[in-house]
């Protein structure tokens, strides 16, 4: 077991938001509850899977919603209505523990993401819970059912869903994880797009062969090849490309960018015009919440459950999804997606074809030479 760093923690909040493709939450809002946490007196500790005994209990607590800002619009239907202080992914933990009867032994993260990962971290670091290196995604995912849980056919439910108005709801039984994606989406909805949620408790020892070990330090090693690379002024695009075993895609500035808030997701889509070596080329990358596909000069290049990242030069930092502006210099990089989602099983749940295109997924070393 390790405790982890406020460098630590920093680090693997920057390598889960480059690994969040677009997605995954904020890394501001992360970074300030870590803070938060830590100003508190609270430790983070690590547990690898093989230090966690077999019969403990696991959660993961998230939040569920849309990566977009919300408008003054909307904001309208919940006037009048009382906040809650407390992180509503928290509650929903404890509300679980209440459910069950018994106390969870550690949490772990439902995604990487600059946001949802550091719920997990905070939940933990708050209730004096260990913190499985380990999650179900090895990257951000948009829905409930692209999960390694899913497709090893590990229950969702029970559920606990809370939102920041203080409502909570436990759902005892469900269908199947689709159903699941449906009715926490719709909470989701009426809860100003946001709701925190714990899903799939269950003993370490029936989710240790069904999860992707490791996942906590792949950010970390992630995020300190960005930090490093970052101070040594050297080319972050190919830095983190070269970490992480993937390659560039493609150089430019944005050209065009569109986006809405559909059904409680951040749908768009993203246009850059190439520059440098990759001057008179065109790329387009498809989003929701995460990045789903890719085209190069009209023909698709990347897809899921391969990574597309983006970094903006501009800024020097991750870029996630829908803050472009017309003329910011970005760099696209892939990444290989992790082995479970490879199979059979992963394509059909987290393939191109789930997301309505006629396409077979072509592994990014198919097209490109990485590392």
């Amino acid at each position: 077991m390790k405790k982890l760093s406020r460098q630590d923690l920093h680090d693997i909040l920057l390598g889960c938001t480059i690994l969040g493709t677009g997605g995954g939450g904020n890394l501001a809002d992360g970074l300030s509850l870590i803070d938060k946490a830590l100003q508190d007196g609270r430790d983070f500790v690590l547990a690898g899977l093989d230090e966690v005994p077999d019969d403990a209990l696991v959660g993961i607590p998230y939040r569920c919603g849309s990566v977009s800002p919300g408008s003054s619009q909307d904001e309208i239907q919940y006037q009048g209505l009382s906040r809650v202080v407390e992180e509503p992914a928290l509650m929903a933990f404890e509300e679980m523990e209440e459910y069950l009867g018994r106390k969870f032994f550690g949490v772990m993260s439902t995604e990487l993401g600059g946001g949802n990962t550091a719920i997990a971290l905070y939940v933990g670091a708050m209730l004096g819970k260990h913190i499985l290196d380990a999650d179900p995604a090895g990257r951000s995912v948009p829905e409930l059912q692209h999960s390694t849980y899913y497709i090893n056919g590990l229950p969702i439910q029970p559920l606990t869903v809370a939102n920041e108005f203080g409502d909570v709801a436990i759902v005892k039984q469900v269908v199947n994880d689709v159903r699941a994606e449906a009715l926490v989406r719709a909470m989701a909805v009426a809860s100003g797009n946001s709701v925190g949620v714990v899903d799939h408790p269950a003993k370490a020892g029936d989710i240790k062969n069904a999860v992707i070990p490791g996942a906590i330090s792949y950010a970390l090693e992630i995020g300190r090849a960005f930090r490093e690379a970052k101070q040594n002024q050297k080319d972050l695009a190919g830095q983190l490309a070269r970490a992480g075993g993937g390659c560039v895609l493609f150089r430019g500035r944005v050209s065009d960018y569109k986006w809405d808030t559909v059904d409680g997701f951040t749908v768009g889509h993203v246009c850059i015009e190439g520059q440098g070596e990759y001057d008179g080329s065109t790329y387009k990358i498809w989003y929701k919440n995460e990045h789903i596909i890719s085209w190069k000069d009209g023909s698709v290049d990347v897809t899921v459950p391969d990574l597309i990242c983006i970094i903006n030069e501009d800024s020097k930092e991750p870029l996630t999804n829908p803050n472009y502006k017309t003329g910011m210099k970005v760099s696209v990089f892939g990444l290989p997606a992790p082995k479970e989602w490879r199979t059979r099983e992963g394509i059909k749940a987290f393939g191109p074809r789930h997301f309505g295109y006629d396409t077979e997924y072509t592994p990014i070393e198919d097209k490109y030479r990485l590392g």
